[in-house]
């Protein structure tokens, strides 16, 4: 059983021995101090779980001097003792967050109730800050659904490095959850409290981008007529997540660079330079590579938001995720919408067998519309009809029939079909055929490097 800590500040040595030995007897490990300073430094070696405090103490004997000094042993609970009993000095120093008020002469009894009510609540309050830590941590994580082994590796990085400050550029294809993989970044690290600020940066026209990164001073250009805050400002302490960051024009990229070197900006007309601390998380669907060889875009810069690189698979690279992506879906529309709905098991079948090109997204979004129109029960094909009618299987969930071949064998073989097939509708464009399969073109060519195509 853990032995609780209790700092007694008290300037009559007489009362300290007496205390200490009534609250050794109950089992407490306490150290005492004679003055507001001993106390303090007491404390940086002495993790004190509580403190019993004297309000009338020398130099001053100032009851107001003691009060102004319960911000020194701010979260933990002050109980005030006191040999003056006034009732204005109690309700001032708990109003100041002490937890309670006793006067002297002291009765053990009531002392020993009085601390063990204090230290019960205490203890109780971490307790559930841990168990809502632990769960923000496991739901947090696991928004990002799936069973698949790549799913699976995705949260398992995620729980790696969301603690850290180090930053990350999230890649993939369109709809395969970026922004939800940034955001839960977010909020399984320290900055969870601060703002997480997107910009989806092919969004803002380039003109305007700048201005709304780092904000304007009054004047600054036509229209400015008083100053704003830019979206970095708005970041400051917590995360700043920029999508699509390949859209970024060359010009700001450079502006940008120079905010992820020094961690300072100047607002658009402004000559006074503000330091940020952020977290920056990029995301985008293009290859950057590519786009650095075609000089679109920064080298320097894509190392500096390279700092992990989490890659995002295409729905059709993952479709035993499905069932389970929709089961998820599922129940949070049945919170929204206070409907008791389930799937048939041909209805998932049917979900199963589409290509999705638009990937989780789209998934979502056709299961939200088949559920509208089904008041309540079980979504069947009929209601999937209704909104359907010519979607057809695809190719990608026909079953192959290698007589004795291995699940793994079949997988080799049908992504060696589909990549076949990509590659002659794009006329060997490799660029186009990866984003026709739903994978980036690096993604592509290690395909095609493994399987010797």
């Amino acid at each position: 059983m853990t032995q609780h800590k209790i700092l007694l500040v008290d300037d009559e040595p007489a009362f300290r021995e007496l205390a200490s030995r009534w609250l050794a007897n109950q089992d407490y490990h306490v150290k005492t101090a004679g003055g507001l300073d001993e106390a303090r430094s007491a404390l940086v070696s002495f993790d004190a779980d509580l403190v019993l405090l004297d309000l009338s103490m020398p130099p001053h004997f100032d009851p107001q001097v003691t009060l102004d000094a319960m911000d020194d042993f701010a979260g933990r609970p002050v109980i005030i003792i006191t040999g003056h009993a006034d009732r204005d000095l109690a309700l001032k120093a708990i109003e100041l967050g002490a937890w309670d008020f006793i006067a002297k002469p002291i009765d053990p009894d009531m002392l020993a109730v009085v601390v063990r009510r204090a230290i019960t609540k205490t203890t109780l309050e971490k307790e559930v800050a841990t168990l809502k830590e632990n769960r923000k941590q496991i739901e947090g994580a696991a928004a990002y659904i799936g069973q698949s082994i790549g799913a699976q590796k995705v949260r398992a990085l995620i729980e790696r490095i969301a603690p850290t400050d180090v930053r990350v550029l999230v890649t993939g294809p369109s709809g395969t959850g970026k922004e939800v993989i940034s955001r839960t970044l977010h909020d399984l690290s320290h900055r969870a409290n601060q703002s997480f600020v997107s910009v989806h940066c092919g969004a803002i026209p380039a003109e305007l981008l700048e201005s709304e990164l780092f904000g304007y001073v009054k004047g600054a250009f036509t229209g400015a007529e008083k100053d704003k805050v830019g979206l970095l400002s708005l970041a400051d302490g917590g995360t700043l997540f920029l999508d699509e960051i390949g859209e970024m024009p060359l010009p700001m990229q450079v502006k940008l660079l120079r905010v992820l070197q020094e961690g300072t900006f100047f607002a658009v007309g402004g000559r006074e330079q503000k330091h940020i601390d952020i977290r920056v998380i990029s995301a985008t669907n293009a290859d950057l590579l590519e786009k650095v060889r075609e000089g679109s875009f920064r080298e320097d810069l894509y190392y500096r938001i390279k700092g992990v690189n989490i890659e995002t698979q295409s729905l059709v690279e993952r479709l035993e995720d499905v069932p389970v992506l929709l089961q998820a879906f599922l129940s949070r529309l049945q919170s929204q919408q206070a409907k008791n709905l389930q799937l048939s098991p041909d209805a998932v079948q049917w979900f199963r067998d589409q290509a999705w090109p638009g990937n989780v997204r789209e998934l979502k979004n056709a299961l939200e519309s088949v559920a509208s129109i089904c008041p309540e029960g079980m979504i069947s094909m009929d209601d999937i009809q209704l909104l359907y009618p010519n979607m057809q299987r695809s190719s990608a969930s026909i079953p192959l029939s290698i007589s004795g071949a291995t699940l793994d064998e079949q997988v080799r073989e049908l992504e060696i079909r589909l990549i076949h097939q990509a590659l002659e509708t794009c006329q060997d464009n490799r660029t186009q055929a990866a984003k026709q399969l739903g994978i980036s073109r690096q993604g592509l060519i290690k395909k095609i490097e493994r399987y010797g195509l």
